[in-house]
């Protein structure tokens, strides 16, 4: 099972972080990342998320989400019949690492902010902030047109996806 570890580091914002790591892992599932597969997905304060965006990716201030990615090399799930893959229901072999995918690190406060720049619930706001920092994790960019355009369209579908999920 494709594990999300989830963690409150913040106090500024009354956080559901179980509701948060359903949705890292239904993207993780819809991805068919591997099931041994394992992200953290962090909430943090104002001040962590500035020295983060400050130490790692030389930005001034917080930021909304940071994505950390861990292996490289995480492949989709399920038979790769040109990589020579054990195939589906293979089981893993016992001595194998499970495959770290990263971190997520997501700003509420900012997300909140945001939010209501936007026109949006707070809630809307962190559940795009959590499926864009997994996609991230799993190689999806936006630095250029077709890939940003790509990107979105994922996100709005996961996004369909919990909602739907959610309202049974």
């Amino acid at each position: 099972m494709r594990t999300v570890f989830g963690a409150d580091e913040q106090s500024e914002m009354q956080i559901d972080v179980l509701r948060w790591v359903r949705l890292a892992r239904l993207v993780l599932d819809e991805e068919r990342v591997p099931d041994d597969a394992e992200m953290s997905l962090i909430f943090v304060d104002e001040q962590a998320m500035t020295d983060l965006n400050e130490r790692f990716l030389g930005g001034a201030g917080p930021t909304d989400v940071l994505a950390f990615p861990m292996d490289d090399d995480v492949t989709p799930g399920g038979r790769q019949p040109d990589q020579g893959g054990r195939g589906p229901g293979s089981p893993s072999e016992a001595d194998e690492p499970p495959a770290v995918i990263g971190d997520v690190v997501v700003c509420p406060r900012v997300a909140s902010r945001q939010a209501v720049r936007h026109g949006n619930a707070v809630a809307d706001e962190l559940a795009l902030l959590v499926v864009h920092g997994v996609l991230h994790l799993l190689n999806y960019d936006h630095a250029e047109d077709r890939e940003s355009e790509a990107m979105r369209s994922r996100e709005r579908e996961l996004l369909a996806r919990f909602r739907e999920l959610e309202n049974g």
